[in-house]
């Protein structure tokens, strides 16, 4: 009976950083302070989403049914200058090889590849500050405090790409997940049947770690069948290893699956073709003496080639010994770069005036957006505040360059004024 597994190495999740906690508007009272200054806290700072390395998955399944991934708000501020503690991070373990995207686009986030290795995917939102904070020499009581930022969540892709340091390749049913399981203690389902082998098995031989790659037919560099699904996992493998099923059995010609899988390859990826490559001509015990030595014949000056029986361990132990020579002058596959971030960094002082119409102008960008979390535009100092920040900033002599007079609207964000000289 077929036993069911299910592998995913690639997913797409939506994640979010925590909000930031409000500012507190208070003033000190108790039994002997009836006017007290203001001692407001300031909000606590959101939590930040984080991708960590982890051996302890091979694939992205437990992603399968966990959709979004929110990490903890920051708690607002509180009396007495009390600070709102800060969100706790989330942190989400991945298998070693996944690579992060945004969702829609091909540059890459992050390459996470050792154990413990992290990745700050979102910070969380900053804190408000409380009314305390607000507190001059000329403005000893304000009646005002700062919001936390609001957060934005976004969608982003997860994809697998197998860390190994030899891969097996071959057509199905030529014996790779038998010689995985010969020479490392993995526990492929192994069947007299194409596509026994649904998902890439990993095994460690000598501290080199060995991925069987299954899906390999004609057509798979085009993407017929699973080709592209499993060949991105050869991508890292530092060599390859080419079963052969020198026996013909399934009345196949060797000398054609072998060119077939090359070419594969090289239709996929041109990079694919220049890793070293080990032919290993399996089940010798079934094989015709002529079909071997024709194979020989035709490839032997191109590559180094082993004859062996992955069922009865013949060659088996001269293969391996050559492929750990061979993979200790190999250098390893360096991690891909990293050519994008998820949230852009932005210069806060930026600002731009926008003409909606005749007498209507809107000032947009990060400086009032963060201006505007600590305005309330009903209390006197806080608009005063307001006003005076706008004119530090160099926000008002903006408008009155792009135009503006007395009686035009001023709009920002969803705050709406009429400007007076």
């Amino acid at each position: 009976m077929l036993q069911y597994v299910m592998f995913l190495d690639k997913v797409e999740i939506t994640i979010k950083a925590g909000n930031g906690g409000n500012g507190h508007t208070s003033f000190h009272r108790d039994r002997q302070t009836m006017r007290g200054g203001p001692d407001g806290g300031d909000g606590g700072k959101g939590g930040n989403i984080i991708f960590v390395g982890s051996t302890r998955a091979d694939n992205l399944i437990d992603f399968r049914f966990t959709k979004k991934f929110f990490a903890e708000n920051g708690t607002h501020g509180r009396p007495g200058n009390k600070n709102g503690p800060v969100g706790k991070d989330l942190e989400i373990p991945v298998p070693l090889g996944t690579k992060i995207y945004k969702s829609g686009a091909v540059e890459l986030l992050a390459d996470i590849t050792q154990d413990g290795e992290r990745f700050i995917a979102l910070r969380g939102g900053a804190g408000g500050r409380g009314n305390a904070r607000f507190a001059t020499a000329k403005r000893q009581t304000p009646n005002f405090s700062q919001t936390g930022i609001i957060t934005a969540q976004h969608d982003i892709v997860l994809e697998l790409n197998s860390i190994a340091d030899v891969g097996l390749i071959g057509f199905p049913n030529v014996g790779k997940s038998t010689l995985l399981s010969v020479v490392t203690r993995a526990n492929p389902k192994i069947g007299n049947y194409h596509f026994t082998t649904l998902y890439p098995n990993i095994g460690v031989h000598e501290n080199i770690i060995i991925a069987d790659i299954p899906g390999l037919i004609e057509g798979a560099g085009q993407g017929i069948g699973l080709g592209h699904d499993f060949l991105k996992h050869i991508n890292r493998t530092r060599l390859l290893v080419h079963l052969v099923d020198i026996s013909e059995q399934e009345q196949r010609s060797a000398l054609n699956d072998f060119e077939v899988i090359n070419n594969e390859l090289c239709t996929f990826s041109a990079a694919l073709t220049k890793k070293p490559q080990i032919v290993a001509l399996n089940k010798i015990d079934a094989a015709d003496v002529k079909t071997i030595e024709a194979f020989k014949k035709q490839y032997g000056k191109k590559c180094k080639i082993f004859e062996i029986s992955a069922a009865t361990h013949a060659g088996v132990k001269e293969l391996m010994q050559y492929v750990s020579a061979e993979v200790a002058k190999l250098p390893r596959t360096e991690p891909e770069t990293a050519t994008a971030e998820l949230e852009s960094r932005v210069d806060k002082n930026a600002f731009e005036v926008v003409i909606e119409g005749d007498g209507v102008f809107r000032v947009i960008g990060p400086l009032v957006d963060n201006l505007i979390r600590g305005i309330v535009l009903s209390d006197t100092e806080s608009s005063a505040y307001f006003h005076r920040r706008l004119t530090d900033s160099g926000v008002i002599t903006a408008l009155k360059d792009a135009g503006m007079c007395d009686g035009d609207t001023v709009r920002i964000t969803d705050t709406e004024f009429e400007w007076t000289d």
